[in-house]
C-alpha cells in the first residue's frame, strides 16, 4: 500500500517537471518580491539595530526564507478536490484502491518536493548572491528547521484538506478558498512576523493554527527563537497536526454519507 503513495509522489513530481520553465519565471518574481520587501524593512529600520528582537539581517533572512518555504509548503489540492467534487470524478475516485484524502496528500508533497529543489533552493542561492541573509552555521538549528518546515507542509495541507471536503457542503466554495490563502499568508506570519502585531492580536493568533505554517519555521532558522522557544514552536506544531486530523476525518465521514456531486 505505501508502494502506491510513494508512486503518486514520484507521478506529480514528475508532471511537475514538465512544467519547470514556469518555475525559473517565479524564481524571478520571488526575488523582486524579496527586494521589495528588504527595502520597505531597510526603511522601517532606520538606524534601529533591531526591532521586536530581530536585527536588520534576521529580518532580511526571515523574509526570504518565509517565501522561499511557502514554495515548498503551498499546493492547490483544496481547488483540485472542489473541481473533481463539481465535475463528478470524485465518486470515481472513491472506489479506487487507495485514501482518497491520502493520495491528495502525497500528490501536495510531490508537488512541494518539486518546488523545493528547482525553486526554493535555486531561488535562496540567487536571493543570497544579492541580499544580506545569513545561514545558521549550527547543525541543530537546520535540524528543528526541516523538521519545522515539514510540520508547515503538514498543517497547511490539512487545512487545504478541510477546504476542499467543505465542497462537499458549500458546492462551490471558490470565495472561501481564495479567503482561506488571504488569511494564511495575513496570519501566518508570511507578510509580517507575528510578534510584530499588537500584544492582543498575538493574543489572539496563538489560539489559531496558522503561525504554525511560516512563523515557525522562519524563525527557528533566524535563529529568531531561544533554545525553549524553538521546542515549544514544534511542540504547537505537533499540537495542530494533530487536532486538524479530528475535524478533516469528521467532516469527512459525514460528506461520504451525504455526497452531493454536481455535474455527477
Amino acid at each position: 500500500m505505501a508502494s502506491k503513495y510513494v508512486e503518486m509522489i514520484r507521478i506529480r513530481f514528475l508532471m511537475m517537471l514538465a512544467y519547470r520553465t514556469n518555475y525559473y519565471s517565479g524564481i524571478l518574481i520571488y526575488s523582486i518580491n524579496i527586494g521589495a520587501y528588504y527595502f520597505l524593512w531597510m526603511a522601517i529600520y532606520g538606524g534601529n539595530d533591531e526591532i521586536q528582537g530581530l536585527s536588520v539581517l534576521q529580518m532580511t533572512t526571515y523574509v526570504a526564507v518565509a517565501w522561499m518555504a511557502r514554495a515548498f509548503y503551498f499546493n492547490n489540492i483544496d481547488r483540485e478536490i472542489a473541481q473533481e467534487i463539481k465535475e463528478g470524478k470524485v465518486a470515481i475516485e472513491l472506489i479506487r484502491p487507495y485514501n482518497y484524502l491520502g493520495m491528495k496528500t502525497m500528490q501536495g508533497l510531490g508537488e512541494g518536493l518539486f518546488r523545493l529543489f528547482f525553486f526554493s533552493v535555486p531561488g535562496m542561492f540567487i536571493v543570497w548572491l544579492v541580499f544580506p541573509i545569513t545561514f545558521s552555521a549550527s547543525p541543530s538549528t537546520w535540524l528543528f528547521f526541516v523538521i519545522s518546515l515539514m510540520f508547515s507542509f503538514i498543517i497547511n495541507t490539512q487545512i487545504n484538506l478541510l477546504t476542499g471536503i467543505l465542497t462537499f457542503f458549500l458546492y462551490n466554495n471558490t470565495g472561501l478558498i481564495r479567503g482561506k490563502r488571504v488569511v494564511i499568508d495575513l496570519f501566518s506570519g508570511l507578510l509580517l512576523p507575528i510578534s510584530f502585531y499588537p500584544i492582543w492580536a498575538q493574543n489572539v493568533m496563538m489560539f489559531l493554527p496558522f503561525q504554525a505554517i511560516s512563523y515557525i519555521p522562519s524563525m527557528i532558522f533566524t535563529e529568531g527563537f531561544a533554545h525553549h522557544e524553538v521546542w515549544q514552536g514544534l511542540a504547537i506544531q505537533l499540537i495542530w497536526a494533530l487536532v486538524l486530523i479530528v475535524p478533516i476525518q469528521a467532516l469527512w465521514v459525514i460528506a461520504r454519507k451525504q455526497m452531493v456531486v454536481q455535474g455527477g
